[in-house]
């Protein structure tokens, strides 16, 4: 498809084309010639995500004169979307999120090509990730922050200007919400800024395979350990009801077994989706504040957030109200940074109690960790086969039992991130 200049168009792109070439306090070095003109209609731009955040962003960026925009969302639509998702209808229940936000985008602003993928952003490698000049992610999902903001950083080659593919994240909680915009390795990158969100509501394995104490610890142990050993189906969705069945059915046996009450579908649902609310006009002030940022960074007509003020913080629960600041960029981040970070701990503490602390840690947020020191690896759930012949460390205590000291630098990895190593050096109190 031959994309076209704004101004080649319909007079709905008449104000786009006044703001870009009108000079200002801030674009007066600005090219707004025709050649400059067309480098929006031409840029191609990843949008990550097609629920509430997602379908705001959709429609924005396309009035805003984005013509080739690609979608990736591996959620179909359910009955609960249609009160805040305006794109879909209760006809498009059961049908993926992205084909359907981007044919009624695409019908909507003539022009525009919305390519839908529909899966899991792990399922595309670097070189479909290079294609794009900017991705913009509105996810509800910590982890796949995580992994998307490690795998542009990675990508980074100093001799090839273009790797760099400047990041526009926004994720909203109630009628709170954020905007950041990552330059990979240049500012602070996600796993830098990890300490702003509170841990999500989990229990780290070594827990989950002894003792539960709450309904949430039998559906995490059903998620995590039970589909790992016995895998009912090639992988695991967390939208087909089928596969909610199963893991529900299977916390609500662990729960009875511990006499545990509470385990019911739709809180095992909660836990495995991570379901957090989710209010439209909160989704619609973010949504235009990360393609705000878009347009800004394609065009030049003003500066972005991204090297001094790099987070935009809404707070609309008491008032309307927007702070923005400077996240610094941190030395010691498993993804930018390149030292070990200090890990203040009790000598006392069995490896257990250790590994059960990185699920709590804001800045770590670890479900299911291995851990090594130096040429020894101290735990590791799996395969079962070392997981069985590390199990004996979990009740030794760091120094007495491992003979672990003060400034011993360990690693610590995470299946769900695998291209993150988190080394620390220990401090002991």
């Amino acid at each position: 498809m031959a994309l076209a200049t704004a101004s080649e168009d319909s007079p709905r792109w008449q104000y786009l084309d006044q703001i870009r070439k009108t000079k200002g306090p801030f674009n007066q070095d600005s090219d707004v010639s025709e050649e400059s003109l067309a480098t929006l209609a031409n840029a191609k731009i990843l949008v990550i995500g097609a629920g509430g955040l997602g379908c705001e962003i959709l429609k924005n960026l396309a009035l805003s004169g984005f013509r080739d925009i690609h979608v990736i969302d591996m959620d179909t639509i359910d009955i609960s979307n249609l009160n805040r998702q305006f794109l879909f209808r209760k006809s498009d229940v059961g049908k993926y999120k992205a084909e359907v936000a981007a044919a009624f985008v695409e019908q909507r602003v003539e022009g525009v090509k919305i390519t839908p993928h529909n899966c899991r952003i792990q399922e595309f490698d670097e070189d479909f990730y290079m294609q794009f000049q900017i991705v913009v992610c509105g996810l509800d999902s910590i982890e796949a922050r995580r992994w998307i903001n490690a795998t542009l950083v990675n990508m980074v080659d100093m001799d090839n200007q273009d790797s760099l593919k400047p990041l526009i994240d926004g994720g909203t909680e109630g009628f709170k919400g954020q905007t950041r915009v990552v330059f990979p390795t240049l500012t602070a990158c996600i796993e830098c800024q990890l300490d702003l969100y509170a841990p999500r509501a989990a229990v780290p394995l070594c827990t989950l395979a002894t003792i539960p104490r709450q309904p949430e610890h039998c559906i995490e142990w059903a998620h995590i350990i039970a589909w790992e050993q016995e895998k009912p189906y090639p992988s695991l969705d967390k939208d087909d009801p089928e596969h909610i069945t199963w893991l529900y059915q299977k916390a609500l046996a662990r729960a009875q077994e511990f006499g545990i009450t509470g385990v019911t579908y739709s809180l095992t649902q909660g836990v495995v989706k991570n379901i957090i609310p989710a209010i439209a006009s909160t989704n619609a002030i973010i949504a235009a504040s990360c393609c705000n940022e878009a347009l800004k960074i394609a065009t030049a007509a003003a500066p972005s957030l991204g090297f001094e003020e790099n987070y935009m913080m809404y707070t609309g629960d008491e008032a309307i109200y927007t702070h923005v600041f400077k996240n610094e960029k941190k030395g010691d981040c498993p993804v930018c940074g390149d030292v070990a970070k200090p890990l203040h701990v009790d000598p006392n503490w069995t490896l257990k109690e250790l590994l059960d602390s990185f699920a709590v840690k804001a800045d770590l947020q670890l479900k299911n960790p291995s851990i090594r020191a130096e040429d020894k690896t101290l735990y590791m759930p799996f395969p079962p086969s070392i997981e069985e012949q590390t199990r004996p460390n979990l009740d030794k205590k760091l120094k007495d039992g491992l003979g672990l000291e003060t400034n011993h630098e360990v690693v610590v990895t995470d299946p769900a991130f695998p291209t993150l190593t988190f080394r620390f050096f220990l401090q002991f109190s």
